[in-house]
């Protein structure tokens, strides 16, 4: 059976193995900054094991400060990672306590009660491991099975330090003057092995799941304005049937060609990017906005009339017609036409909606440019007449 010595160079072996792993897919993928700060944190929490392999050999003082300081500080950068992933802001709510921990343990370490500064850290190792549980399991909006195997590991191993921690205040071993060596601390050195060894593999699995929303991003997003583009409009709305409070409006920039040829095509990005900003501006729930390719862009609208839908088509027109793009020739100022095609009570396709708004819109080229036109029912029948509102 192995001895406590050998259960913590098995721990020190298996976290180095994981970081130089996470290290590896890190310089593969230097976006995914997370996998950093996991192997950044699994190497701090092997400096530990390292450093409490010799204190339970030779015990000091310096050492003991030093073994807790580690342990705290390594389990606060994989809580932080742990943000990272997730998108969770204000670290430094984390980030103050554990080092208002660390500094008490310090503190009470220096006066002699090694004992305490051990309860004080397992209990701010269990708080970081409960936060990162928790924040798994409300956060993340992926894969619910890994999140689910991420908290119970988390939890797991927050229980087998608070275990730890009991043992010690249970006992009143306030001072020490050696390594704890209980049962707790035998089954937390298992458990601890078990549950990041886990935890490792989980972080492997969810940065290729990130890699994967990723691309999925990229090829549903035009890069220049980052709107959705088409292939997204017929991924989110292609086999959707449009009632009659869902529209599609059909935008075309007026005399783009000619902006491209006169002003040169990074002034036409600009332009095209301004557009885009227009339409972020003017969103709300409900309303998704694609850039279909060139100079034509699309505006999806849910749970809105038609008098509305017109009404925040006609404000995005006048909006854009007032902006100034500043040129080498001079300041620039663009407009845009639109055409608007609307669901039917039995329910349209895309495909119906476009032919019509795409109809609409080429109405409004034909009337003059620069307005938004939706058909009457007589056009919709294949009659000349047209509408504004």
């Amino acid at each position: 059976m192995l001895d406590f010595s050998s259960l913590l160079l098995a721990a020190a072996l298996s976290g180095t193995c994981l970081s130089i792993t996470m290290l590896a897919i890190w310089f593969t993928a230097p976006r995914a900054r997370f996998v950093l700060t996991v192997a950044c944190g699994i190497l701090v929490l092997v400096a530990h094991v390292v450093l409490f392999w010799q204190y339970t050999k030779e015990p000091n003082p310096w050492l003991c400060q030093a073994v807790l300081a580690l342990l705290s500080l390594g389990f606060l950068i994989i809580c932080l990672s742990a943000m990272q992933y997730l998108g969770v802001g204000n670290q430094g709510s984390v980030v103050v306590p554990t080092v208002t921990a660390m500094a008490a343990c310090a503190l009470v370490t220096y006066l002699g009660f090694d004992g305490v500064g051990f309860i004080i850290t397992y209990t701010t190792v269990t708080a970081l491991l409960a936060v990162i549980g928790v924040m798994f399991w409300t956060k993340g909006g992926h894969d619910r099975r890994i999140l689910l195997v991420v908290s119970f590991l988390s939890g797991t191993c927050a229980v087998s330090f608070a275990l730890c921690g009991a043992m010690l205040a249970i006992h009143g071993q306030w001072v020490l003057g050696v390594a704890p060596d209980n049962w707790a601390e035998r089954l937390n050195t298992v458990v601890a092995v078990a549950c990041m060894t886990g935890l490792g593999a989980l972080t492997l699995s969810l940065h290729h799941l990130q890699a994967q929303i990723e691309l999925k991003a990229e090829t549903l997003t035009d890069p220049l304005t980052g709107l959705m583009n088409r292939r997204a409009l017929n991924s989110l709305y292609g086999e959707r049937a449009f009632g009659p409070f869902m529209a599609v409006v059909m935008f075309d920039l007026d005399h783009f060609k000619r902006t491209n040829d006169l002003f040169g095509h990074p002034v036409g990005d600009k332009v095209l990017c301004r557009f885009a900003a227009i339409i972020r501006k003017y969103g709300r729930n409900g309303v998704d906005a694609f850039r279909l390719g060139g100079e034509e862009f699309a505006l999806v609208i849910s749970r809105m009339t038609e008098e509305k839908a017109y009404d925040l088509a006609s404000k995005i027109g006048v909006a854009f017609g007032a902006e100034v793009v500043p040129t080498p020739r001079g300041p620039l100022r663009s407009t845009v036409s639109g055409g608007i095609g609307f669901g039917a009570a039995g329910g349209s396709s895309l495909d119906e909606v476009l032919a019509e708004a795409d109809k609409a819109l080429y109405a409004a080229k034909h009337a003059g440019r620069n307005r938004v036109l939706v058909l009457d029912k007589e056009s919709k029948a294949g009659g000349p007449a047209l509408r504004s509102a």
